[in-house]
């Protein structure tokens, strides 16, 4: 894969080796670190632009295009961390492609489920790239590619296929109950969005890597392979008979489709399948999100310690230096991505780098 140079960044080839090394659980010279900080003196102004409503802002092309630039130029990159951003239309932008319509707010979106007769209306199950937030998606990619050449990667959009794609479809509630009332409709749903998300990704990988990009997204891994996220956060509801019989085939099916994976797993009712995730043959590694108000990095070593345990790599998120000390006596160093946060200085980080080196 031809890829392109990010300017004023000498080891951005490193940076990638590293992120490679991370999904075969191997270290080059250190773990994977992540370090990224606003800088003290932005050389970029912020787009400033008055918009009609939170979706006009959401749908201004060449304002997000600038903001994204603005972002990146405005913040130090340390260690192995690669300037990325990618076109965001919120986390059902899959979904929607059924025919369904997004809620814009200020900072996040959603969607308002729409599929009512479930059974009935499997059939006519269809996503559209007539839609207009494919089109609109595709206008962003546009501009993105464009003015990010050089100066950031772009990334696929955040995809949500499973469980998570049917919740906004149907509704958590809804979908809960379906899992009881309509058990078949619920498996051949997720026959069809699985076809669709494997064909919509390859649509952006192939968009993507003709540009010259890496693979990245939101997790801010950026890699030369062919990677995602695998996700369930609907998984938090149910228990481990129903999420087994419904949803670990097609998470096996995910980590097979692709040349690596991580699973976002969200919050601490998701942990009650972690014993199935690990099971998959083809998951490269786990990112344990536990929520706010659950502790700190530290207090989930035993999580860690299992993913390890299991072969796995781990994404190990929002790492205070406080911290460090900790994870490095209790975890192992191979199949370590680690973000670290509250760094302020080109100083405080090449410290910190340094004392990452010798873990071992």
């Amino acid at each position: 894969m031809d890829l392109i140079a990010i300017e004023r960044m000498d080891d951005w080839e490193m940076r990638l080796r590293r992120q490679d090394a991370f999904w075969d659980g191997e270290i080059i010279d250190r773990p994977c670190v992540h370090l990224v900080f606003d800088r003290q003196d932005p050389v970029s102004v912020w787009p400033k632009k008055e918009h009609a409503s939170h979706e006009a802002r959401w749908m201004d092309v060449g304002y997000q295009a600038e903001k994204a630039l603005a972002e990146v130029d405005n913040r130090v990159y340390m260690g192995d961390a690669l300037p990325v951003r990618w076109p965001d239309l919120g986390p059902d932008f899959f979904p929607a492609l059924y025919g369904g319509d997004v809620v814009f707010e200020r900072d996040t979106s959603y969607i308002k489920p729409f599929l009512q007769a479930w059974p009935e209306e499997i059939a006519e199950l269809q996503l559209s790239r007539t839609h207009p937030y494919w089109i609109k998606m595709e206008e962003l990619y546009d501009a993105f590619l464009e003015v990010g050449r050089g100066r950031f990667y772009t990334g696929w959009p955040d995809l949500h296929p499973g469980a998570d794609c049917l919740v906004g479809l149907r509704g958590p509630q809804n979908m809960a109950m379906d899992l009881f009332d309509h058990p078949d409709a619920v498996k051949a749903a997720l026959e069809v969005v699985t076809r669709d998300f494997f064909a919509t990704y390859d649509h952006y990988y192939e968009k993507l890597t003709a540009a010259g990009q890496p693979v990245t997204g939101w997790p801010n891994v950026v890699s030369s392979r062919k990677w995602h996220i695998p996700a369930n956060d609907f998984s938090y509801m149910i228990g481990p008979a129903q999420f087994d019989e419904f949803f670990l085939d097609g998470l096996r099916r995910e980590a097979a489709f692709f040349d690596a994976s991580l699973h976002h797993l969200d919050g601490p009712g998701c942990l009650n399948h972690l014993d199935s995730i690990l099971s998959i043959e083809g998951l490269h590694a786990v990112q344990w999100v536990w929520g706010a108000g659950n502790g700190d990095v530290v207090d989930w070593l035993h999580v860690f310690r299992k993913i390890q345990g299991a072969g796995k790599g781990i994404q190990l998120l929002h790492v205070h230096p406080r911290h460090l000390g900790l994870l490095m006596e209790n975890l192992r160093p191979e199949g370590v991505w680690l973000e670290l946060v509250g760094v302020r200085s080109e100083e405080e980080g090449a410290a910190l780098l340094r004392r990452v080196a010798q873990w071992r």
